[in-house]
Parts: structure tokens; sequence; C-alpha cells
């Protein structure tokens, strides 16, 4: 199970009212929201290994480079020698380095990779994976990675984090048209305001997934939009003809990479805590509570 942390956190920080506090009055609602997340999933589905996956860099200079307008609207700061500052809530940004001391503490394996981002390494263990995979995500991206041939499957939250969408390669066809292999071209197509891409304009959703099925791939339909009797409509070409650069670069700025050098690790979920006494520590500084024994209940079960 690979687990797209900050898209879980935010959803729980947005699920869990903020007057869930520490002691001293700190929020700490994205925290243990993101626990009980994590011991749903654990009672629910029983991973032999789980790892929270993070963004070392949630905006690669590299995709950056390619396409510049990509989370450009989340920047908060720009950093020159480094990733630039997501805009985060006020009161989500300090509950971060928490978690990840609690999931240390606990020992759930927790993977990033310098200038990726989570996807990424969630794109590189399901590659890698010689069993089933569960990816927990609320990051449409990650739709790419289903594969039934292989047991990949993707885990959608649809309300807060209790309710889970199962995708896999029929769900995601009754829904969009296309296949996990397709889906990246898909999104390419139809582009994601919420990443800053573009698209292509004109091209929707239900048109993208059409030309997909007549077509086959990004590369079919740039050739038909190239072949002057091929059944695009002249608009149609325009469209394409108009998008040329876009399309050239954006196909490397939506697949996720699968081929991450990510340094060895354990990823067996544990049974018990791997350092119960900075765990302790941790969970009355910050209230842990039942957030906490739940989800070390169900590790143990």
């Amino acid at each position: 199970m690979l687990l797209d942390t900050a898209s879980l956190y935010f959803r729980a920080y947005f699920g869990v009212p903020e007057t869930v506090r520490a002691p001293d009055g700190t929020p700490v609602n994205a925290v243990r929201g993101l626990l009980d997340f994590i011991a749903r999933l654990v009672q629910d589905h029983r991973p032999a290994a789980l790892v929270a996956c993070m963004d070392a860099d949630w905006r690669p200079q590299w995709r950056v480079e390619l396409i510049p307008s990509y989370k450009a609207h989340r920047v908060a700061e720009e950093i020159a020698d480094g990733p630039d500052e997501e805009e985060t809530p006020d009161t989500l940004g300090p509950q971060i380095p928490v978690i990840e001391q609690v999931l240390d503490a606990i020992g759930l394996a927790r993977l990033g990779a310098a200038e990726y981002e989570a996807d990424d390494v969630i794109g590189t263990l399901a590659t890698r994976a010689t069993g089933p995979v569960d990816v927990v995500t609320g990051d449409r991206d990650l739709f790419q990675l289903v594969d039934d041939a292989r047991g990949v499957r993707v885990l959608y939250p649809v309300k807060g984090v209790g309710s889970l969408d199962t995708y896999d390669g029929a769900a995601l066809r009754a829904k969009y048209g296309v296949d996990g292999s397709g889906y990246a071209d898909l999104a390419v197509l139809r582009g994601d305001p919420s990443d800053g891409l573009p698209g292509v304009r004109g091209i929707g959703e239900k048109t993208a997934a059409k030309l997909l099925a007549e077509y086959g791939d990004l590369a079919g339909i740039r050739a038909a939009a190239a072949d002057p009797v091929s059944r695009l409509t002249p608009a149609q070409r325009t469209k394409f003809k108009e998008a040329a650069a876009y399309l050239d670069v954006a196909p490397t700025v939506v697949r996720v990479a699968r081929d991450l050098p990510l340094p060895d690790a354990d990823l067996t979920l544990p049974r018990t805590p791997r350092d119960p006494e900075r765990l302790e520590e941790l969970a009355g500084r910050w209230g842990l509570g039942g957030s906490l024994r739940r989800l070390l209940e169900a590790m143990a079960g």
C-alpha cells in the first residue's frame, strides 16, 4: 500500500475540525485525521507493506522548465536554491513536521526523492512491486498507474477520509473511457487547472477519450492531425497545430517517474512501534489520544 501522504493530510486537515487541538492549543486535526485514515486502511486492507510517500519537491524545477505554469498558482514563496514554498493553510504547515516525527516513531516507512514528487516515488515503487499494489491518493494523476495485469489499483477518497472509491481498469473505463495506460494522454489533452496544465484548447475530457479510442494514443492523434485525409475536423487540426509546443513537453511533465534510485528501506508494516518512548512523548505533547491508539491496534491486529 502506497500513500500519497500530502494528498491525504490535506484531506484530513479539511475533513477534521480545527477544534481538534493539542494540550497547548495547537491544531492537530491533520495529524489525528491522517492517523485515523491510516488505521482504517490497515484495518480494512491488511497490507503486508505500507509506505508513506513524500514530496521532497512538490514542484520540481525540471517540470517547471518544460511548462512554466506548472503549479505556479500554488507558490507561496520562490526559493532560489531549493524547492519553492507551497501555499498551505497557516495552521496546516506546522503540523507537517509532527506528522513526519510520528510516522518515524511508529516505524512506518517514509520515502521521498530529491527533485521529485511523491507521485514519482509511488510510480517507482508500484513499478518495482512483484505483487498487488493499492495506491491511496486524492490525485487523479495517479490513475495512470492502474494496471489490472499487475494488480495495481487506486483507492480514491470521496468524502473526507472515511469513504474510498476503488479504481481498477473497469472503473477507469466506465468513468473516463480509457485504461490506466491511456490516462496520462487523457490528462495531457484535457489539461488540469489545479496543476497549471492548459491542455489542448477546446478538447475536454469526453472529446479526448473519443480521440484516444479512435487513434490509440497521443502520438496517433497527432499523426492524424498532420494527415490531411484523417477524419479529424479542420477545427481540431488547428487546435492541435496551435498546441504543438505544449504537446511536445506535456507528456514528460504529466507522466510519473518509474525508475527513481530510491534508498533501501524496510517497507514491512510493523506490528509494534519502532521507538515507543519517542512515540509516547509525541502522543503526550500533541494529544494524539485515540487516533494513535487505533492505528497501533490496527497494526498489531
